[in-house]
């Protein structure tokens, strides 16, 4: 007889069923949850707010009710600690913002809970939400439940780690620069990048409205193990609240496509070279797409480069622009070194220079628009090496280009507001141990269904990583 998943390795998918269907209670998932955390987390550091007290109750009141409450009825679930939860702190990492606690809960955590997820802590990531990896002096270093030769990624490295260790079915994140797709392709989880004004924003203990690229890059979403969890998941996540007053309204379903969906395939590495297993798992999600029926084409989109580039060195012109200050004065030296590099190797647009580019976007965005007409979805590298060792964004110029320079393609969903699914299709068996490789797939605006039935179709042939990461003792 084979051996029984144990409910902490169970998907969103499974539980919801199985909460919903009453075979089995919502305290017994959550105390499932709350006990691999306690198992995992003090070698992960993954999750650094537990909510554990929070989560018991939270599941006593959902047992209690006549009903389930919505389709996340019982899930558990983490939030990323630079969203605001109502009676925790917004700390984003930062040992000043330590005490900054929220008055109410932002609109993401509002939609979890309203369709019954059960939240049982808050993730870690690094100062001020801006490295590929996360270690901040306020909570220390998320670790890789690979193994400490891969960072976790960031920002969102501690909602990565936790959902891959089976801390929580679901995930919060957020990305404004790859913030979603870097700890999923580190971890080996899947994510959707979702495009601009799906997921409502707004924090509301902040003081002042962000900037205009960050309100314009920044998106909401969730890590998982399996994209079926995100075709359960994120309709909720989508649903409008009043205080993002240019969230779009739009169903998480969109109209079908008349015969076989096209794919386009780009293999450009920009100079940067395309390491083997990067290019094996590439083949493999493009092979298996074609399998499922996808219309596969190898061709390069427009100005991909030029697009990445102009919307990275404008993304940190307004950083320069309006937080360098709180940086300096309230990041560690590490921070403060860090954007320095930043700063080198993508010059920061300033003044009319600045405006003139951000009018520039449109133009980016039209001939994205123009291509994706014709090939709605895009498979891309994500990275062109396999991820990078802990602490190689902060060792200058040279691990600022590996962590950055290499993930060209994500800037450039970004910066044109395109949705972007990230998922793993390969293991690569290396010398510093076993990783997953991450792939990424672009789609047209408001589309994100059509990205999580692609990654839907690869699954099907190239099962989630989890069960391999669970045999290696993780």
């Amino acid at each position: 007889m084979p051996k029984s998943q144990p409910i902490w390795q169970w998907s969103a998918s499974k539980t919801a069923a199985a909460t919903h269907a009453g075979t089995i209670s919502v305290t017994d998932v959550t105390e499932a949850a709350l006990a691999r955390m306690e198992s995992v987390n003090p070698d992960l550091n993954a999750v650094v707010d537990s909510l554990a007290h929070e989560a018991r109750a939270q599941a006593a009141e959902l047992d209690a009710s006549k009903a389930p409450k919505g389709p996340l009825h019982g899930v558990p679930v983490t939030i990323k600690i630079n969203v605001d939860q109502k009676g925790h702190a917004t700390s984003n990492g930062v040992v000043a913002f330590k005490d900054l606690v929220a008055p109410d809960d932002a609109p993401v955590v509002r939609n979890l809970k309203a369709a019954g997820a059960v939240i049982i802590g808050r993730t870690n990531t690094p100062e001020f939400s801006f490295r590929a990896d996360t270690d901040n002096p306020l909570f220390g270093r998320t670790y890789n439940p690979w193994g400490r030769h891969l960072s976790a990624g960031g920002s969102s490295g501690g909602a990565g780690s936790a959902v891959m260790s089976g801390i929580g079915a679901l995930a919060h994140g957020n990305d404004i620069g790859g913030s979603l797709r870097f700890p999923a392709s580190a971890n080996g989880a899947v994510t959707v990048k979702p495009g601009l004004g799906r997921v409502p924003a707004w924090n509301p203990g902040q003081h002042a409205e962000r900037g205009l690229l960050a309100q314009l890059m920044s998106v909401q979403g969730l890590i998982t193990r399996s994209a079926t969890d995100l075709h359960l998941a994120m309709p909720s996540l989508i649903a409008a609240d009043p205080r993002d007053p240019f969230h779009v309204p739009l169903p998480w379903r969109g109209a079908p496509f008349d015969g076989p969906v096209r794919v386009a395939v780009a293999r450009d590495h920009f100079g940067f070279g395309m390491h083997p297993d990067v290019s094996t798992a590439l083949d493999k999600a493009a092979s298996a797409l074609s399998d499922a029926g996808y219309d596969v084409e190898e061709v390069e989109p427009p100005l991909a480069r030029e697009t990445g580039e102009v919307g990275y060195r404008a993304l940190l012109g307004e950083v320069k622009a309006l937080l360098d200050a709180d940086i300096r004065t309230y990041g560690s030296a590490e921070i403060n070194a860090i954007f320095d590099t930043y700063y080198s190797e993508f010059p920061p647009y300033e003044g009319v220079e600045q405006l003139n580019m951000l009018a520039q976007r449109t133009h980016y965005a039209r001939q994205w628009s123009v291509f994706l007409h014709d090939y709605p979805l895009v498979l891309t590298p994500f990275l062109f090496q396999p991820f990078f060792a802990a602490g190689r964004d902060a060792e200058g110029l040279e691990g600022a280009q590996e962590a950055l320079g290499h993930s060209h393609w994500s800037f450039v969903m970004n910066f044109t507001g395109l949705p972007a699914g990230n998922m793993p299709t390969h293991v690569a068996e290396l010398p510093s141990g076993p990783q997953p490789i991450g792939i990424q797939i672009a789609g047209q605006r408001w589309r994100e269904d059509l990205i999580v039935d692609a990654m839907q179709a690869i699954e099907a042939q190239i099962p989630p990583v989890c069960t391999r990461l669970w045999d290696l003792g993780a």
